[in-house]
């Protein structure tokens, strides 16, 4: 009887090893729109024609994530992102450090985030944002700050990682911004990173075809965010071994028209990167927090905004469907998922919850 049962449990085994290991994501790409709010989310599907028409509304598994910092309820980028990138919260201003930190005066204990993990592991590890990428929500991920504003010193980690051999893409704005703070330090970055290994580009089409490690400093934050989303991850793609990215666009609604039309483009860039990616790779877009959106106003089959919206600084009476504030808000935003391990995105859940997701589904345990 034991010798009959034994194939079976055999078997069995086996078959739960396999499942459970299709169920890991070899890939992971996070796509972080910076102050897309619920209210943001809900303008820019009915300023595109169809209310609830986004790709992200429609992705099979969602939730709301709470985005309170370690000591205040209305966060900013460097305390969300940091929450999200290392499971643990800060306070604002901080990059990656603990909630001993005191901003700009003392350092907490640097926290291991994701990409860290990863590099740890020996995945391919990009960072793509319109943003400077030694901005809160870019930074978090590769470097560790008491205060977000230094940023040559934040930019500057990348020649020391603490794990591996650092992040391999990186492509963002701000290049003038971000030469000049680490020139200020005595740093010739440009130089430095050369030195190990990366291909110092100004722009996309100066990016060697070959180049497995690549730093893409632009000049305009209007550029093709989505071919560069698509230049990172062929990239990133070369490594057997699997790759994290984290993809952010600035979605501030301050200029209510742009606002809109980059949500509407980054939807376009989320169900593009869907359609491109097999099924082993967990897809997310989450909202690091809100912006004072609201949609006060309109009628269907009418525009939703003036055709000359978007010049001014705010959404006044000449935008009366719009209300736009000045300001970050602490309601919780939306995080939509597919992929393995998505299925874990559900209900309302703290932001620290979205780091425990992608390591769970990447099989990892935290260390």
């Amino acid at each position: 009887m034991r010798h009959t049962q034994r194939p079976i449990i055999l078997l069995l085994s086996l078959s739960l090893a396999i499942s459970a290991a299709e169920g890991r994501a070899k890939n992971v790409i996070l796509f972080i729109g910076d102050a897309a709010g619920l209210g943001v989310l809900n303008a820019a599907a009915i300023y595109g024609g169809k209310p609830q028409g986004l790709f992200i509304q429609q992705m099979p598994h969602l939730g709301l994530m709470d985005t309170s910092t370690a000591s205040q309820w209305v966060t900013d980028s460097a305390a969300a992102a940091t929450a999200m990138a290392t499971g643990q919260r800060t306070h604002n201003g901080v990059i990656s450090q603990s909630e001993t930190a005191v901003r700009g005066e003392k350092d907490g204990e640097p926290l291991k985030t994701l990409l860290e993990y990863a590099e740890q592991y020996g995945l391919s590890t990009g960072v793509v944002t319109n943003d400077a990428p030694s901005g809160a929500t870019a930074a978090v991920w590769y470097s560790h700050s008491n205060d977000r504003r230094k940023k040559g010193e934040i930019f500057a980690q990348m020649l020391k990682p603490r794990f591996g051999d650092g992040v391999d893409v990186v492509i963002g704005s701000g290049r003038k911004a971000v030469l000049e703070s680490t020139r200020a330090l005595g740093i010739d970055i440009e130089a430095g990173l050369r030195a190990k290994g990366y291909a110092v580009c100004g722009s996309l089409q100066e990016a060697p075809a070959g180049a497995n490690r690549v730093v893409v400093l632009l000049d305009d934050e209007d550029y093709d965010l989505g071919a560069a989303v698509q230049r990172a991850i062929d990239i990133l793609s070369r490594n057997p071994k699997g790759f994290f990215l984290m993809a952010e666009s600035d979605l501030h609604t301050k200029l209510p028209a742009r606002g809109l039309k980059r949500t509407l483009a980054l939807d376009g860039i989320i169900r593009e990167t869907a359609a491109r990616m097999k099924n082993d790779t967990l897809i997310m877009f989450a909202a690091d927090h809100s912006f004072d959106t609201r949609l006060r106003g309109g009628k269907r089959g009418e525009p939703l905004l003036p055709a000359a919206s978007g010049n001014g600084d705010r959404a006044a009476p000449a935008e009366p469907n719009l209300r736009v504030g000045d300001g970050h808000t602490g309601e919780e935003v939306l995080v939509a998922a597919q992929g393995p391990g998505s299925e874990r995105v559900r209900g309302f859940f703290p932001n620290t919850r979205l780091f425990r997701i992608m390591l769970a589904a990447y099989g990892w345990k935290a260390q």
